[in-house]
């Protein structure tokens, strides 16, 4: 996320914040003031008070008037159910998607390759967003923007839950890979059927992986 001095003062705040929790940089349970963000920022308490009130919203921290904001922590039945929703919009999307996979496997080699390229130089917060955005081009790719704007607020989430989980074990990256290798293979020389069924399976492991239960 750009933190450039040419956006309002709120985005850039909204921006940094949002980034360090998704990051884990600002994990959950983290407290912080509005004169700590607004020293960091370089901006005056007003902005900062419009992104942190922007940040609730997407239910990413807690404010607390007169004293600061708490990030939100992801609790085992949030993590349930984030993931949870996730399959749904996932097979579905995979379904609709089906029609437009000539175009759709062009994006997907293109962040996969991203995802290749992190793994190999250890930066595990852009595998992070390769593998994000190799998902959400998946959502994309089946037109229903509401859908898409409530996965990309999954993924949120969802990036929370996994802040230090990828990189207790690189293994998941390498693991990661293989499954959109597989993805992308089933794309071209599989069927219909076939790529849904792996694509519920993809996030039913991370579930798995994650210890999440079903």
């Amino acid at each position: 996320m750009s933190t450039s001095t040419a956006a309002p003062a709120s985005e850039r705040v909204y921006e940094h914040v949002k980034h360090a929790i998704l990051r884990g940089d600002r994990a959950g349970g983290t407290f912080f003031t509005e004169g700590q963000i607004g020293d960091e920022v370089g901006v005056s308490r007003t902005p900062v008070r419009e992104a942190l009130l922007r940040l609730e919203t997407e239910g990413l921290v807690a404010l607390y008037p007169k004293k600061g904001a708490l990030v939100v922590p992801v609790t085992p039945r949030e993590a349930h159910e984030v993931l949870e929703a996730r399959l749904v919009i996932e097979e579905w999307a995979a379904g609709r998607a089906w029609a437009a996979r000539a175009d759709l496997v062009v994006d997907l080699r293109g962040h996969l390759a991203a995802m290749v390229d992190a793994k190999a130089a250890d930066d595990v917060a852009g595998f992070s967003e390769a593998d994000r955005a190799f998902h959400e081009a998946i959502v994309a790719a089946a037109g229903n923007s509401v859908m898409a704007r409530q996965y990309r607020m999954l993924r949120d989430r969802q990036m929370c839950i996994l802040a230090d989980g990828i990189r207790a074990s690189a293994s998941r990256m390498t693991h990661a890979v293989t499954a959109h290798r597989t993805l992308i293979r089933l794309l071209t020389e599989g069927t219909r059927a076939e790529f849904v069924r792996e694509s519920r399976a993809h996030v039913q492991d991370a579930m798995d992986r994650l210890g999440v239960a079903r």
